[in-house]
């Protein structure tokens, strides 16, 4: 929770302003749902005093400047989506059915949105990572991290007989990954059940 103070000088006396009080929080998981729905370039400092409901001066005090808000939306992503996939994958004990899951799951959220956002990691990579160093850093920690899990997943996997050992455990959790951000991309295209089916039939059938 955020409070802000003002302080100023007034007949001789030092007074206090107390301003409005708001839940951080909150405030930068708006801020992350909006880049993502209009991307950064798309998103101007008056979106974000609209959207956020906060001042300008509190937004510019609490966050820093729009691109100080913009890499903390995306460090809020990471943290609350590609923590939760690399939980569910780290829980796993049936292999095939968690990568099929996490292929249903982004398929399912794209079929059923009318606007279909993707995924906010690989909108930031095509929009912003090839020329800014530290939006790519956070990108490519992410990645890491995902295809780390999926890693260890498929060397169990392999280990109990149930992918092809055709492949090193680092080139499929690779392949797996690069499947993941490619139906996060195809989403955004509108393409329809059949072609997902497609994509996902094939890339079982290469873990196989």
């Amino acid at each position: 929770m955020v409070t802000f103070v003002k302080i100023y000088f007034h007949k001789g006396f030092f007074i206090m302003a107390r301003t409005k009080v708001f839940n951080e929080d909150e405030v930068l998981n708006k801020a992350m749902n909006l880049f993502w729905e209009k991307s950064y370039c798309g998103t101007s400092a008056q979106d974000l005093v609209d959207v956020l409901g906060i001042s300008r001066s509190s937004l510019y005090d609490t966050y820093g400047d729009k691109y100080q808000l913009f890499k903390k939306s995306l460090l809020q992503y990471r943290k609350q989506f590609g923590g939760a996939m690399i939980e569910m994958i780290e829980a796993s004990t049936d292999y095939e059915k968690t990568i099929t899951d996490i292929f249903k799951y982004i398929i399912n959220e794209a079929l059923q949105e009318k606007l279909s956002k993707g995924c906010f990691i690989v909108n930031s990579t095509i929009e912003l990572a090839s020329h800014n160093p530290e939006i790519a850093q956070i990108i490519q920690e992410n990645m890491l991290d995902i295809e780390n899990a999926l890693c260890i997943l498929v060397e169990k996997g392999q280990q109990a007989g149930h992918f092809s050992g055709k492949h090193s455990a680092r080139a499929l959790a690779r392949f797996v990954s690069n499947t993941i951000s490619g139906l996060r991309v195809a989403s955004k295209s509108g393409v329809n059940q059949i072609a997902f089916d497609d994509i996902v039939s094939v890339a079982l059938s290469v873990l196989k």
